[in-house]
């Protein structure tokens, strides 16, 4: 994995290095919250970490480097591994929940929740106000929390009867997960701001994101990836806070969490599952992992982390019970497996396609 200027990659004419960014009292949001305030939502954001890094350095010379994207995969030369299944156009977005046993599926045309169970069988369809592209349980046995991106929603759809609550949020809300305290946090990729929702209503905003892509918890900490700035920052949502940000590889996409508190990132562009410690935020280690890897799916009984490899059509799981990833399966995909979903009872990976809105399911324990 190569980095520009020693190991940091830019954002606009500024290198970018790792700071610690202390919050402060500030002045109320517009949507009446208190914001516990930093540099960062003063200024933006790349002014904010030059200024606090050591050393100058200067301007690239070619333009900034924009979001990574998944590859777009090939055609299949192995079959799919497991059982397929033909679901909905545009399947991308998958959450298992251990508790109702059902599995949730964003679809498009129109855009629709679809609720199937173990087997892939469609349970129930909700209706969705937009697409969406990630899903993630706010706690077992739910709600599904739907960022609807081109209406500006955060819809949450209880289990397992679809009852349904929308919160109109900001631009374009790409990715949302639940802290400890219950608060939710959104990231509105288009806006660069990140909504706080408590009981339905919006009630703070952090606008010191750039492009925030995906979302991941450890207690009332929120990671979420800059995917405009390449960065991980972390949020005490709780105390309303902005604590950590560091470099985040060549172009990350996604994150989770895994169940020894750290974030696990995908960085799409760099080839590689990036792992950080959550307190304090910190590189830990770094996974070389070929293919463009993209959906993330953790397993908490297996301490397994499933990532998809859309450059390959294949998924990967990579063992999270030591200090550092190790591989222990890989699996023949369906073409453009852009999201994966598992069921931490059984191990069974679920791995939805873009392409051909099928659904495949995938036993993984022997």
């Amino acid at each position: 994995m190569q980095f520009g200027n020693g190991g940091a990659p830019y954002l606009g004419a500024s290198p970018l290095r790792f700071c610690k960014i202390n919050a402060a009292d500030g002045g109320h949001n517009p949507h009446g919250g208190r914001v516990r305030r930093t540099a960062a939502a003063l200024l933006p954001l790349a002014l904010v970490l030059a200024a606090c890094s050591s050393g100058g350095g200067e301007a690239p010379a070619d333009e900034p480097r924009k979001a990574a994207e998944p590859a777009d995969s090939p055609e299949l030369t192995t079959d799919p591994a497991g059982t397929v299944v033909d679901l909905d156009p545009d399947a991308e977005g998958m959450v298992f929940d251990p508790v109702t046993g059902l599995l949730a599926v964003a679809v498009r045309d129109p855009n629709r929740l679809v609720l199937t169970d173990a087997e892939g069988a469609t349970q129930q369809e909700i209706m969705l106000p937009g697409h969406a592209r990630h899903l993630q349980l706010a706690a077992p046995g739910g709600p599904v929390l739907v960022p609807a991106e081109d209406s500006n929603t955060l819809v949450q759809v209880a289990l397992p009867g679809g009852e349904v609550t929308e919160t109109a949020v900001g631009d374009y809300p790409h990715d949302a997960a639940q802290v400890a305290s219950g608060q939710i946090l959104v990231g509105d990729e288009m806006g660069g701001t990140l909504s706080v929702v408590t009981d339905g209503e919006v009630t703070q905003t952090f606008d010191s994101q750039t492009q925030p892509g995906g979302v991941a918890t450890v207690g009332d900490v929120a990671g979420v990836v800059d995917v405009g700035a390449f960065t991980i920052t972390t949020y005490d949502v709780a105390a309303g806070e902005l604590q950590t940000v560091l470099d985040a590889g060549d172009g990350p996409t996604h994150v989770v969490a895994d169940g020894q508190g750290r974030f696990l990132v995908a960085d799409t562009r760099g080839d590689a599952m990036l792992v950080y410690g959550s307190d304090p935020l910190e590189l830990e280690s770094t996974y070389p992992l070929d293919g463009n890897p993209y959906g993330l799916a953790h397993d908490s009984t297996d301490q397994v982390v499933w990532v998809t490899l859309t450059a390959t059509n294949e998924v990967v799981g990579l063992s999270t019970a030591g200090d550092e990833l190790t591989e222990v399966a890989r699996f023949p995909t369906v073409r453009q497996p852009n999201t994966v979903a598992v069921d931490p009872t059984t191990g069974r990976v679920f791995v939805g396609s873009r392409e051909t809105g099928q659904l495949q399911l995938v036993d993984t324990r022997g």
